[in-house]
């Protein structure tokens, strides 16, 4: 295993010919994640002016956020295929590979995958999820789920494109300054959100980072952020919730109180990766709501 990476232990299956679900860190998976079917992590990259440090494990949040206080701009970059072949042959018994990736409109991560899957003499499978943050995470644990349950890697693809697709993913942030900068959103869309005393909420949309609506100031942008939230729960039949933080303690329990009263839910809570922060910048909240009812993953035979 290569220094930095990140193959979390997965569940014995013994003989048993499996399906791997592997994701990038991206996903902003909570330290919770169940372990018995938590996918294999694939770390993105964080460069500074002087090194570049691997997501999550040479970086962590409270250190891009100190980098970016300081004026020192962050750019990122995809895992290169030789991380994800590393990824592909952890482990013995593997049938296929069902790889559920980040947005390829934002990183070239999903290409990487798919160079990966060239290499090895094992299939994979590549899903662009179209979005990012817990909207990928929610969508590569379901996939962990079926893959756990027996089912085909066809079965397993799919319901990672299925809760990937249901996601909703809402940023609220300080600024947009780094997201132009890094190029993740248009000069017109920067404009228009950066208009004087305007908080902006983003959106993910169609494999994007869009601006969805311009708040006055921060509680209200606050309120707004719950308010689209519950609002995407009561279209759902399970949904399942999850907030972000990047830098900005001091509002998240206000967030996580204000849905769990009106959702009657605890959400999952995590950071965002040092990839993720650096590109939205110190102070953003994030909230998704995913879709995870209607399906039931049966235990099926063993495959041999």
């Amino acid at each position: 295993m290569r220094r930095g990476q990140s193959y979390p232990h997965l569940v014995d299956h013994g003989r048993r010919k499996f399906v791997r679900v592997v994701t990038d860190s991206t996903a902003c998976l909570p330290h919770t994640a169940e372990s018995g079917y938590g996918p294999v992590v694939v770390p993105l990259t964080v460069t500074t002016a002087h090194r570049s440090f691997i997501d999550g494990s040479e970086i962590a949040a409270h250190e891009a956020i100190q980098h970016l206080k300081d004026g020192e701009p962050l750019t990122t970059s995809q895992p290169s295929p030789e991380a994800f072949s590393v990824a592909y042959h952890y482990g013995p018994d593997i049938s296929e590979i069902v790889a559920v990736l980040l947005s390829s409109d934002l990183s070239g991560t999903f290409a990487s995958a798919i160079a990966a899957g060239r290499r090895i003499n094992i299939p994979v499978r590549a899903v662009d999820s179209r979005t990012t943050a817990m909207g990928l995470g929610f969508a590569a644990l379901a996939a962990g789920k079926c893959a756990v349950a027996g089912q085909s890697a066809e079965h397993v693809a799919d319901r990672a494109r299925e809760v990937a697709a249901g996601a909703r993913v809402r940023f609220l942030v300080d600024s947009l300054m780094h997201l132009k900068r890094g190029g993740r959103i248009s000069a017109g869309t920067a404009a228009i959100g950066s208009a004087l005393g305007v908080r902006p909420i983003l959106e993910m949309k169609d494999g994007r980072i869009e601006l969805a609506q311009r708040v006055r100031t921060r509680n209200a942008a606050l309120d707004r952020l719950v308010a689209l939230s519950v609002a995407d729960a009561g279209t759902m039949l399970e949904p399942q919730l999850a907030v972000h933080h990047f830098g900005s303690a001091d509002r998240l329990d206000k967030l996580v109180s204000k849905l769990e009263a009106a959702l009657g839910q605890k959400p999952v809570v995590s950071e965002l990766s040092a990839v993720l922060g650096s590109h939205v910048g110190p102070g953003a909240l994030a909230v998704v709501v995913a879709e995870l009812g209607n399906h039931q993953c049966l235990k099926v035979n063993a495959r041999v």
